[in-house]
């Protein structure tokens, strides 16, 4: 089976998305769930034992860096998680996205060790988060705090959770309506041509997406990233005090 680009992101748009129900399974179904939780950006609780362990920089934060990495990382099966949703499939279909450069990844790193991140997909000035998975301590918490803290600077204001965890609602998540979360929706999509056809998936995620997942701290583009401007800078909080403070100014 094959998920087409397209399909993918006007799916995205009217607030569906794909899942499955076995990492080996083949069929994919389209989920519009009753209830949403979303990140308030200015609303993430960072407590001081993680802000600790942000501004010290136990872990390395990239950027882009191994998106298929963590994509596999997500798909795998652990001790909490006998199976996954992510079958080979959306796999694939992630990927490819992540290629044309609208699906994006937050690396976590102990050494050369990747040990917990994110990815998901940026339209407009929303961003929707996919899975995210932590082989350490904190370190899919750390992945999070960086990714609001970078959409807090590059002009986002949606972050999308799909579902609420006990874990999300800890960091400050909160759950919304269908129709409540759809009206928001349609605000931060403005000026993103769907209805263009397939020209749409030449264009990237944008903007947005560059000030918020550009290289940080002179880590190289990795083999097969999405492309940025050569001329870009990155201006934006790059240190983990940095994220720290920018968290902090109104949470």
């Amino acid at each position: 089976m094959t998920i087409d680009p397209l399909v993918l992101l006007q799916a995205y748009a009217i607030g569906v998305f794909p899942m499955s129900d076995d990492r080996e399974a083949d069929e994919v179904y389209w989920i519009e769930p009753k209830r949403r939780a979303i990140m308030p950006l200015d609303g993430f609780h960072i407590s001081h034992s993680l802000a600790k362990t942000i501004r010290r920089e136990q872990f390395r934060v990239t950027a882009n860096r191994d998106f298929g990495g963590i994509v596999r990382l997500c798909a795998e099966a652990a001790p909490d998680r006998p199976s996954t949703w992510i079958n080979h499939p959306i796999e694939r279909a992630y990927r490819h996205l992540h290629e044309i450069g609208f699906a994006h990844s937050v690396e976590v790193w102990e050494g050369e060790e990747l040990v917990g991140g994110l990815y998901g997909v940026a339209l407009g000035r929303a961003f929707f988060g996919e899975s995210m998975v932590s082989r350490r301590t904190d370190a899919s918490k750390v992945a999070l705090a960086w990714l609001t803290a970078r959409m807090r600077f590059g002009g986002f204001t949606l972050l999308d959770c799909q579902f609420m965890t006990d874990h999300l609602r800890s960091l400050g998540a909160i759950e919304i309506s269908q129709r409540d979360y759809l009206q928001s929706l349609s605000g931060v999509l403005d000026g993103v041509a769907l209805g263009a056809g397939r020209a749409v998936l030449t264009g990237g995620s944008g903007i947005w997406a560059e000030l918020a997942f550009s290289p940080l701290a002179g880590d190289p583009p990795a083999a097969g990233a999405s492309p940025l401007s050569p001329s870009f800078t990155v201006s934006g909080p790059v240190s983990g005090q940095d994220i720290v403070q920018l968290l902090t100014q109104t949470s």
